[in-house]
């Protein structure tokens, strides 16, 4: 007799999914190959699954709810699975960014992680060496999804000219990337701004910071150390906060502009294909 292993549904929201997929599929008198042939994939990709050795996708999800009937249960929860396998001091983070009615931010090193490609994510979380970096990949890519609400969080995102020209992920990683923000130049809700070189000093040298407003709640203005993430609803903190953001807004480049110097770096720094890859030194 196999031996299989038990699961506390409680342990985690990944273990729950694992139980419940399993509850599921026996409910309906399936093994995991005749699911794993409905929805065309391996019974032993349902096995891992069931077993949290692997984490369930989007589209995985989408295709159990629809093999089992089970309303969007899977398609439901996959988002919380996904959101736990964020580091744990960003998670906080990431669920206020979700609730998020305004959200802002300065970037001086990289492209904001709601902006990113899988491609330019993927490079930028290889340099901390995690242990799962596909899980790391596809929390990241999963906190995108709030862009694609039907009523998204109005959003402005301020750049450093720096963060065009870092070679992050290689050519034609940081091509797509920067083909990406211009993805936004007429989107309702996003505004991108770049913050160039010849600005010299600015109200923000100090590095990069988010600022929250909710519809409800206190705003909250976020900071990143190298090891940790630090929000604080302060009105002290959150006054000066705000008047640096102004400040930046003032002294970058218009939007437009913005579009303009992205679309210059792309082609005169990223466009050439000819010549050897250039990657980033972790």
């Amino acid at each position: 007799m196999a031996n299989i292993q038990t699961l506390d549904p409680s342990a985690s929201p990944l273990d729950y999914y694992g139980w419940e997929l399993r509850r599921q599929r026996e409910a309906h008198n399936l093994k995991q190959g005749q699911l794993g042939d409905i929805i065309f994939c391996t019974g032993s990709l349902i096995g891992q699954i069931e077993t949290t050795r692997k984490l369930p996708t989007r589209d995985f999800s989408e295709r159990v709810d629809a093999a089992l009937g089970t309303g969007g249960v899977f398609s439901r929860l996959v988002g919380l699975v996904l959101r736990s396998q964020l580091p744990t001091w960003f998670q906080p983070y990431a669920e206020m960014e979700s609730c998020a009615a305004y959200i802002s931010t300065y970037q001086a090193q990289l492209v904001y992680g709601l902006l990113q490609t899988e491609g330019y994510a993927r490079a930028v979380l290889a340099t901390g060496m995690p242990d799962d970096l596909d899980g790391l990949l596809a929390a990241r890519m999963e906190r995108q999804r709030i862009l694609e609400r039907e009523r998204p969080p109005l959003a402005w995102a301020i750049l450093d000219e720096a963060v065009l020209h870092r070679p992050i992920g290689g050519r034609e990683v940081m091509r797509n990337q920067l083909a990406r923000l211009l993805e936004y130049v007429d989107h309702r809700w996003m505004r991108i701004q770049v913050m160039p070189f010849a600005a010299g000093q600015h109200a923000s040298l100090d590095g990069a910071f988010n600022l929250l407003r909710f519809d409800d709640d206190p705003d909250i203005v976020y900071t990143e150390d190298i090891v940790s993430g630090h929000m604080t609803a302060n009105p002290d903190t959150l006054r000066e906060a705000a008047l640096r953001y102004a400040h930046l807004q003032t002294a970058a480049l218009s939007v437009e502009d913005s579009a303009a110097l992205i679309t210059r770096v792309m082609e005169e720094r990223y466009g050439d294909r000819s010549q050897p890859e250039e990657r980033a030194v972790a």
